[in-house]
């Protein structure tokens, strides 16, 4: 799957390794996933939104995969509830590791930041916000 393709299948590794990644304007390559055996991979958003992928899926590895369309996955989920509950749950399962990525990167990237003073600065990050700090006058951060 490249760039630009129309995506209409998700992809379930069997074998092999798969990566999903997007290349910036000057080329550079970030990797958002590596995909491996019993794991799933496509540009989910141009799956579901039903436009254009903005990512690339690549083989790192000889792969052995499986495919399933949007609409037969829409079709078995409607006939076989237990089919509908485990794609929920992956989804759900999904939108959590998606999360404590985040989270993860956003103290290392605000660890950085602040360096040696952050004595001085109190974060807090709630499930819907990730805030902004704004220094006072008194060196104390507010939120």
């Amino acid at each position: 799957m490249s760039e630009g393709d129309f995506v209409n299948h998700e992809y379930f590794v069997l074998e092999g390794c798969l990566k999903a990644f997007y290349l910036n304007d000057s080329m550079k390559m970030f990797i958002l996933q590596f995909a491996m055996p019993t794991w799933w991979v496509t540009d989910f958003d141009a799956l579901y939104s039903k436009t254009r992928a903005t990512i690339n899926v690549d083989c790192i590895t000889n792969a052995t995969i499986l495919s399933i369309s949007n609409e037969d996955r829409e079709k078995i989920c409607n006939e076989i509830h237990e089919v509908e509950h485990f794609f929920r749950w992956r989804t759900n399962k999904g939108y959590v590791a998606a999360q404590k990525t985040r989270t993860r990167n956003y103290h290392k990237n605000i660890t950085r930041c602040i360096g040696s003073h952050r004595q001085n600065i109190t974060i807090s990050i709630t499930d819907s916000f990730y805030g902004y700090i704004e220094k006072g006058s008194s060196g104390t951060a507010k939120e």
